[in-house]
């Protein structure tokens, strides 16, 4: 089916979406869940090879029906109103530009469709959009007179006539023996369950998957190219797989990354899920050489591999003389991510970052020489660029938010991001390089943001167990008023080596709205601080990263208008966890509520899909360190808690699955402690991030009534 590109111009945001920021008034209202369905997202955002034009993906809520809407739009770096490119009434999204900007590339659901690529033509105005499937996305030279990738190789067609015939395939997948089982079913027709012999066999997001049912399904990843017009050809056959393909400017080489002793899929992917994406592997050693650099030539031939260090090279980026690449590496697994140089001819590769503990993420670099990355710096962003040669950083773009999506022109002039900060929603903004002047390109939000006063946060930074610092933010209540105590809500974030930060966030909005303080912390344990406080907490789940959190709240408790009295916890995963395991510590909080929470470590390992997270952070499995899973499992101290707590979880959560939430409740209730459980259907452990709307607008209210019930108003 094709969908056609309506007249552009018809298509401008509307008026009242495009007017100039004015800012949350001051005597705004206070923002209610309601309000959750009008914030409008942007994302993704792609810059035009000419550097003149943003493709980016824009998503609303429709309350009605129940979903949100993904659709592509266009801004013009020079300013205007941007348009919407794709048809309003099928989902559209991660808009990508072809190397000669001819073509807008889009990914897209269409009904009675199976393609999930499709295409605008962008050199001339109007047009429908067309399957794109067979336009092969890669990595191309300077002249785009060929694009190479990697993919794996389909085998010799199947002799139907000769193959035997297959008793299983009209079961279910899952139904159906695996390779190597044992038991099989009586009656192919009369067995619809599921049948497992390896794992991971289920998976958050995705739900059941089957396992491996054939070797060939371990394919090894090929070198391809295409010339510009001509058909594609395989340049290797080797028995490994290639990743992070990347071709030179002038497009005589092509890098790539690779085991580091070209040793066969059989070894290699022992490491993959059913899905081919690399499982976490909680035995690897601390340090291990894991994936190289190698060039091949743009033609063929044998491959030379260029590094040989430790950890897994990846994020490949050419120099613009072709003599470099660089490339981002994490050589021990609980260290640092760096960013290396290395030179073509090989020697040694370079390391320019220094002790500087923040970590970049995706780098690219820029035609004038220096390399631009993306930095988590505490729960703020920053875009910086580093000199290879003096090893100098510059942050061009900062400040109290958060950026994401850099997109950066070929010429190095312009980059592309969106930003979002604790009183704005996300937009779409331009710079230009090297100096950083802005241009927001997109005001969607502008007339929620002047109807509801978001409420802004105090940062702060205190000392906690050994000198540590820690970062924290304190949200004001809708409606303070100088001399009135109000209640507040410590959260606590997930992973644990995830961060709260500088950004618009629905559940603060939520119960500032309220008139409830809101405190969020770093704790030891969070990412964006470097390496070694992330790790800080493996082996001690439970230990100084609580003592981080109550430290931040008996300074919040110093502040005039804080109600020391009327105190409420809340957090989802790790936070979840972890408030469980603070009611069982403490009786301070009046009121808690547990998101997608763990209460038994041993119950958990046994039914999630994320075993390697605890074998590593608490060194080992359970029988092999059943201390540590007894030591930090709250429902070993239940018979200590007091506070009544609202129990959060979804019934298709395969990382925190609903057994620990059951057994907590139980016994809660069991020793007479108010709680209430509440299960939500057709959702998942991201329930509160993308989970069905009215269903996370359902989880917003029940907060609000929780905290406001126990805390009083």
């Amino acid at each position: 089916m094709r969908a056609l590109l309506f007249p552009l111009l018809l298509l401008t945001a509307p008026a009242a979406a495009q007017q100039a920021d004015t800012g949350a008034a001051r005597g705004g209202r206070a923002f209610v869940p309601a309000d959750w369905y009008r914030v409008t997202t942007v994302s993704t955002p792609a810059i035009s090879p000419d550097g003149q034009r943003v493709a980016f993906t824009v998503t609303t809520v429709n309350e009605k029906e129940n979903k949100r809407h993904s659709e592509v739009w266009l801004a013009d770096v020079a300013g205007g109103a941007p348009v919407r490119l794709t048809d309003p009434t099928n989902e559209s999204s991660a808009p990508r530009w072809t190397p000669d900007g001819t073509r807008l590339l889009f990914t897209s659901s269409r009904p009675g469709s199976k393609v999930r690529t499709w295409a605008l033509r962008m050199d001339r105005p109007g047009g429908e959009a067309f399957e794109a499937d067979s336009i092969r996305e890669g990595s191309w030279p300077a002249d785009r007179r060929f694009v190479a990738w990697a993919d794996t190789v389909e085998g010799p067609a199947r002799d139907t006539a000769a193959a035997p015939k297959d008793p299983w395939e009209k079961m279910p997948a899952m139904a159906r023996p695996p390779h190597g089982a044992i038991t099989q079913p009586l009656d192919a027709a009369r067995f619809d369950g599921r049948h497992v012999i390896d794992f991971p066999y289920k998976s958050n997001g995705t739900g059941f998957v089957p396992g491996r049912r054939e070797a060939r399904a371990w394919r090894a990843r090929q070198l391809w190219r295409q010339d510009a017009g001509g058909a594609r050809r395989q340049l290797t056959d080797g028995a490994y797989s290639h990743f992070d393909v990347t071709v030179s400017p002038d497009g005589k080489w092509i890098a790539f990354t690779a085991d580091p002793a070209l040793r066969p899929d059989s070894v290699v992917q022992a490491e993959r899920d059913s899905l081919g994406r690399l499982r976490f592997d909680a035995r690897r050693e601390e340090r291990r050489n894991e994936r190289d650099i190698f060039l091949v030539a743009a033609e063929g031939g044998a491959p030379r591999r260029l590094t040989t260090q430790d950890g897994s090279e990846g994020g490949l980026a050419w120099s613009p003389d072709g003599r470099e690449l660089a490339f981002v590496n994490r050589q021990a697994r609980s260290g640092p991510e760096r960013l290396y140089v290395v030179g073509t001819e090989g020697g040694a590769p370079r390391e320019l970052l220094g002790d500087w503990p923040y970590e970049p993420d995706r780098c690219d670099w820029l035609a004038g020489g220096a390399i631009a990355c993306g930095v988590a710096i505490g729960g703020r962003t920053a875009f910086v660029t580093i000199d290879p040669r003096t090893r100098r950083r510059t942050e061009v773009l900062g400040g109290r938010r958060r950026l994401s999506g850099f997109s950066t022109s070929p010429d190095g002039r312009t980059v592309a991001y969106v930003a979002t900060s604790l009183t704005r929603p996300t937009e779409l903004h331009v710079a230009s390089l090297p100096g950083g002047e802005e241009r927001q390109l997109t005001r969607f939000n502008d007339r929620l943001n002047a109807e509801v006063a978001w409420a802004d946060g105090e940062r702060f930074t205190y000392p906690s167990v050994g000198g540590l610092e820690i970062e924290a933010w304190l949200m004001r209540p809708h409606g303070y008023v100088e001399g009135r105590r109000y209640p507040l809500v410590l959260y606590i974030h997930g992973g644990p080596h995830s961060a709260y930060g500088e950004n618009w966030f629905d559940e603060f909005q939520n119960l500032a709205g309220a008139g409830m303080w809101v405190l969020f912390t770093n704790p030891r344990g969070s990412s964006g601080y470097g390496a070694a406080f992330t790790y800080a907490t493996r082996g001690r789940w439970g230990e100084e990263d609580y003592q981080d959190l109550m430290k931040a709240v008996d300074l919040a408790i110093r502040r005039p208008g804080v109600d020391s009295t009327r105190l409420g916890v809340t957090g989802g995963s790790y936070g979840g966890f972890m408030t469980a395991w603070i009611t069982a510590k403490t009786s301070r909080f009046r009121a808690a509520q547990a998101d997608r929470m763990i209460s038994n470590w041993w119950s958990w390992y046994g039914s999630s899909d994320a075993q390697g997270l605890t074998e590593y952070e608490f060194l080992g499995k359970p029988w092999e360190n059943p201390a540590l899973y007894d030591r930090y499992a709250p429902i070993r101290f239940v018979d200590r808690v007091t506070t009544p707590t609202l129990i959060v979880q979804s019934e298709e959560d395969h990382r925190t699955p609903m057994t620990d939430a059951e057994q907590w409740f139980m016994a809660l209730r069991k020793r007479g402690i108010p709680a209430e459980f509440v299960r939500y259907p057709r959702s998942n452990h991201d329930l509160s991030r993308t989970g069905e709307p009215w269903l996370l607008v359902d989880r917003l209210g029940r907060l609000r009534q929780w905290f406001g019930h126990w805390l009083g108003r």
